[in-house]
């Protein structure tokens, strides 16, 4: 049993430890400082920073950070990393190597061995029903088997 000193210096000493605590979070959360990304170097040192906290326990400092880091390098790549133009027969063609699929395997989003060979060979267009058709068996957005509009 713990007499009545004993457990207020237990009291200072878990106090003092609250405090030191507090006090290692707003140095921490102090050491944080990251601002828009603005410069490739900035963005190169956010992303090495975001791999080294990647698995950072929930609600510590460095998962705070992450979030941080995670919004700043996003916002950078919509802003200077632009995103090429997808051709929808090299998807196609991409999704069928991934899943192992011959052309025979796309008569049933497609149409006929005439249809699917005029598709993969540019000479026939895709249409909407075939997009969509694409979108659900790919799980990919129905717009990327589309031509972009001009």
């Amino acid at each position: 049993m713990v007499c009545g000193s004993k457990l207020i210096e237990l009291f200072e000493i878990n106090e003092i430890n609250a405090k030191k605590f507090d006090l290692d979070l707003f140095l921490n959360t102090e050491k944080m400082k990251w601002k828009i990304i603005r410069t490739e170097a900035q963005y190169q040192k956010a992303v090495k920073r975001t791999l080294q906290i990647f698995h950072s326990a929930e609600n510590t400092p460095e998962s705070d950070e992450l979030g941080v880091l995670l919004l700043l390098v996003k916002d950078y790549e919509e802003r200077y990393i632009p995103i090429p133009d997808l051709d929808p027969i090299e998807v196609i063609k991409l999704k069928m190597e991934e899943n192992g699929m011959k052309a025979k395997d796309l008569e049933p989003l497609i149409g006929s061995k005439g249809h699917v060979s005029s598709v993969l060979s540019g000479k026939r267009e895709i249409t909407l029903q075939m997009a969509r058709r694409l979108r659900d068996y790919f799980q990919l957005p129905a717009e990327l088997f589309l031509p972009a509009s001009k």
